[in-house]
């Protein structure tokens, strides 16, 4: 049976947490995001949002207010939230992008309320199902469409109500994209060229880097199409 706490020492590097502070930590269920790349909703509002003190007050918190990741309310402490999911809590009317900083830590952004009902994803993977084409998204979702120029490594913009596709971004030269992974996690930059598995980007004018194409996340064209 999987445990359901940790030992805090052991927690992933991108956990934004206090080692010496405490001895075990909530651990996040199975679900859209990998342990590494996720923590709990229990560990968002005590640690991140600083909005409850114990697990008694976030457990309370969840089961009576409304609050809803990626449009859709949840009630469990340990469901996992990660990158580019936006949490929602209806009733103080503010809205969180869950991001990594420039050191690679787990982090909430709060953004504007027009940017609460969408979210980027990123393609890792796509199919034909039932003569559909299948998109596999970064999160674990999966998307059916009829048409479209989508490939691997890809971004799109997808709308919650429906799930809409509202802008699709190809992983090219020119377009902007954010470090998941490597040394520079967290930081945004141009792409230069792509070289088989390897990508060369422009951060500012004149710093220029390699990243592998699997740390790379196209967050837009010239600039980030959402808040980041």
């Amino acid at each position: 049976m999987v445990k359901n706490h940790l030992k805090t020492i052991a927690a992933p590097k991108s956990w934004p947490v206090k080692r010496k502070e405490r001895t075990f930590i909530l651990r996040p269920d199975a679900g859209p995001h990998d342990l590494k790349n996720s923590i709990s909703l229990n560990f968002l509002l005590i640690d991140l949002l600083g909005l409850c003190k114990t697990k008694r007050e976030s457990t309370y918190l969840l089961r009576y207010k409304e609050i809803l990741v990626d449009g859709k309310r949840r009630t469990n402490i340990a469901f996992p939230v990660g990158l580019m999911d936006v949490v929602t809590i209806k009733d103080m009317k503010k809205h969180y992008r869950i991001m990594l900083n420039s050191k690679g830590k787990i982090e909430a952004r709060e953004i504007a309320d027009k940017e609460s009902a969408i979210k980027l994803h990123k393609i890792t993977g796509k199919s034909l199902v039932k003569k559909k084409n299948q998109l596999n998204l970064f999160d674990g979702k999966n998307m059916l469409i009829d048409k479209g120029d989508y490939k691997v490594g890809d971004s799109i913009l997808v709308e919650f109500a429906g799930d809409k596709i509202k802008e699709h971004f190809e992983l090219k030269k020119g377009n902007t994209i954010l470090l998941t992974g490597g040394r520079h996690t967290g930081s945004m930059g141009k792409i230069e060229e792509i070289i088989g598995t390897k990508i060369i980007y422009k951060v500012g004018k004149d710093d220029v880097y390699e990243t592998l194409k699997k740390y790379a996340f196209v967050v837009g064209a010239d600039k980030p199409v959402v808040e980041l």
